[in-house]
């Protein structure tokens, strides 16, 4: 099941301390430059999916500009993975960003991340040049989503 929430929804402050857990391994020595950016402040807009009252992915909108959005916190346990989760959460996502109006989405997942990549790109997602704090930083690579009303 799909719940929209907040931050401060306990059981997503959950399932950041595992992906925050799981990107420590990814980013390896670059896991602290990455981590300042992934705080929860100015993220309100969160997609929960939940199994049998168990929530075992989350997704967020953080708003960039008046018609930009940025993917933030996209995490599925990885005793659910492969089922189809990831892309129910980035369309609700898509739906939120919509309903708010916005034109564009923007999100950064890690070279080394090749399944997040995939998964973007299955899902109409295409490689932008860095933004904001990516810019020239060579392990993140930057992608980009235009939506339709």
């Amino acid at each position: 099941m799909i719940t929209r929430t907040t931050s401060k929804n306990p059981n997503f402050q959950n399932l950041v301390k595992l992906l925050d857990i799981h990107l420590a391994i990814l980013d390896g020595d670059e896991h602290d430059f990455f981590a300042k950016f992934n705080g929860l402040e100015n993220i309100n807009n969160i997609v929960l999916y939940t199994i049998n009252n168990q929530a075992v992915g989350c997704g967020a909108l953080k708003k960039i500009d008046q018609t930009t959005t940025e993917i933030k916190r996209m995490y599925v346990h990885h005793d659910y993975r492969g089922q189809g989760i990831a892309q129910k959460i980035l369309i609700e996502l898509e739906n939120w960003a919509i309903e708010l109006q916005h034109k564009k989405l923007l999100l950064e997942t890690g070279t080394n991340n090749p399944s997040a990549i995939a998964l973007y790109k299955k899902m109409g997602y295409a490689q932008t040049e860095n933004y904001l704090q990516y810019i020239g930083v060579k392990s993140s690579f930057c992608m980009q989503k235009n939506l339709r009303a």
